[in-house]
């Protein structure tokens, strides 16, 4: 299920690490010692078809266990609480499980609101050493928490507890989610699983604007600036003002939503991640001549008036609320947008309605979505935690009973209108394709006339579907999603012709990134801005690439080399 909230919007926006790389590089797509580990092992079965069994009594703990964690909520949280009468964050549907299936009781050492709390938080109990028996981190704090000799190697626990289907949804994304948990050759972390494909973008435009405007679909990235143009300029809304936006964009540029990284792939730039130049080196693409090139025509666009001119003090709150009160018409952004903001927009105006389209080139050849590696997050266990191997069967039984063959999807995931109920459960791994594969099973059946034959995620998917065909206009965005013709349509068409550009490093943040990533973020971010705004030449871009170089990227860069060829060796 997609995570269209702005929790999602959170944990994918990837402003602060565009110079080091997309939301999985600064997160941790780690790789702690290049080349000196291999991924644990994968379900022998290869299929989800046969899934582990529920949790029997050989699972269960008796007496039960206690097991301390930390824990976040926010805004979107309470609100799906709000509609789980009697349910709290620490006593739910998903404790009950763990509880009443495997003896598994938990105690929040503190409970943070919202990710800037939480991080908060976690600082000082990773400079404490006073941490859980279970703790989420990302790759660099797993790196202290290691040096700290504060975890524990979780190689054999994995080998002996994970269950066939937990290891194949682990490993579907390949080697890159262990490696980067992988400290000197042991693994000091399971990932907590998520999607990399999901990271891509789209073009999201309003085809509603278009048919009152008699234009065309867009074939060509030139198609989508004179969309901008015509949005911006001939008063699609109606109303005898000149007070709508053309493409819409957010002061941090880069991110899941109205970020500028799809715009940029049509120049085949790459500005969030790490490329290869042409001697088969790596280059972070912030400093390619393509980047410029794509600089130069924001800046055009600024000035003839088809950018937010506020773009600048926005961020993506104030953002969201131009697209919701329906200003604007085009928005590059990832597959979630459909949930948040344009619903919202499609519930003020239900004539409002949203497309996503591929990325789109401005030359013959084909645009690639940049992506990095979806999981950012890892779980580790306290090195004297009792009862390590706990942490595999909440993997397990999470795994199960949303994917398995005893899966109940729609009382663990998404009951009702309660999305985000997931977050109840303290770990959230998840099958990296599951999003594109319900929409697969969902556009097979419709072919083959097989819709009420769906199981599982995509049967709730098709049944919010069919009852927005049935009026109920508030799950517009499951069909621009889902349905046949929305825009997992196009991320069918991405996998397919292997489109994805994907970061070429996924290593831990070396020593000079860590030390130096905020400076060249907060150097790129305010060039670039500079740039499109018209305050500085598009030449200034060559004083930028000798800067980040000066301040750190050329040391960076030297540094992700060495990890590039030992990754290979």
């Amino acid at each position: 299920m997609r995570k269209g909230t702005r929790a999602a919007f959170i944990a994918f926006v990837c402003a602060a690490t565009l110079t080091i790389s997309a939301c999985g590089g600064e997160n941790g797509n780690g790789k702690g010692n290049a080349g000196s580990s291999s991924a644990p092992s994968a379900s022998p079965s290869g299929s989800a078809s046969n899934a582990q069994p529920s949790a029997g009594a050989a699972d269960k703990y008796d007496p039960p266990i206690e097991i301390s964690l930390v824990g976040v909520t926010d805004d979107t949280l309470e609100g799906v609480l709000a509609k789980l009468s009697g349910e709290t964050f620490e006593n739910n549907r998903w404790s009950k499980l763990y509880e009443d299936q495997l003896g598994i009781t938990f105690k929040y050492d503190w409970i943070a609101k919202g990710p800037d709390q939480f991080k908060q938080k976690m600082n000082v109990s990773l400079a404490s050493g006073d941490v859980p028996d279970f703790i989420q981190v990302d790759a660099t704090e797993l790196k202290q928490l290691q040096e700290a000799d504060l975890i524990m190697d979780l190689r054999d626990v994995y080998e002996s507890n994970a269950a066939p289907l937990t290891k194949e949804v682990l490993t579907q994304d390949g080697q890159a989610p262990f490696d980067a948990a992988t400290i000197d050759g042991k693994l000091m972390g399971i990932p907590n699983i998520r999607s990399s494909i999901d990271m891509a973008q789209f073009v999201w435009i309003r085809t509603d604007w278009l048919q009152k405007l008699n234009l065309p679909e867009p074939k060509t990235l030139q198609d989508v600036v004179a969309i901008s143009e015509a949005f911006a300029t001939q008063d699609p809304d109606g109303n005898n003002k000149a007070d709508t936006v053309g493409l819409l964009l957010q002061k941090d540029l880069f991110g899941g939503f109205a970020g500028l990284e799809g715009f940029f792939n049509g120049f085949h730039a790459y500005p969030t991640i790490w490329v290869e130049d042409e001697s088969g080196n790596l280059a972070h693409g912030s400093t390619r001549p393509e980047t410029k090139a794509a600089l130069a025509e924001l800046q055009r666009m600024f000035k003839n008036g088809l950018l937010d001119q506020e773009f600048g003090v926005k961020d993506w709150g104030k953002t969201a609320e131009t697209a919701s009160a329906g200003k604007v018409g085009v928005s590059f952004g990832q597959q979630w947008l459909s949930a948040w903001p344009f619903q919202s927009n499609h519930d003020n105006d239900p004539n409002a309605v949203w497309k996503g389209y591929p990325l789109l080139s401005a030359d013959d050849k084909p645009a690639r979505p940049e992506i990095s590696l979806g999981t950012y997050q890892y779980w580790a266990v306290r090195k004297d935690a009792k009862n390590p191997e706990a942490l595999l069967k909440m993997f397990n039984a999470y795994i199960e009973k949303n994917w398995g063959e005893t899966a109940e999807f729609g009382t663990y995931y998404l009951p009702g209108d309660a999305e985000g109920t997931w977050k109840l459960s303290p770990v959230t791994p998840e099958p990296p394709n599951k999003n594109l594969d319900a929409y697969l099973a969902i556009a097979e059946a419709a072919a083959n006339g097989k819709l009420a034959e769906l199981t599982g995620e995509a049967k709730v998917i098709q049944d919010k579907i069919a009852e927005y065909k049935n009026g109920n206009e508030k799950l517009w965005s499951w069909a621009a999603g889902y349905d046949v013709d929305g825009v997992y349509g196009v991320m069918k068409q991405y996998k397919e012709s292997d489109r994805f550009m994907m970061n070429k490093f996924v290593g831990a943040p070396t020593e000079t990134m860590a030390e130096k990533s905020a400076t060249l973020g907060k150097l790129t971010n305010e060039t670039f801005t500079r740039i499109i705004l018209g305050e500085l030449p598009i030449d200034a871009f060559d004083t930028f690439v000798q800067d980040w170089n000066k301040l750190g990227g050329e040391q960076i860069t030297k540094e992700a080399n060495e990890w590039y060829r030992a990754s290979k060796s």
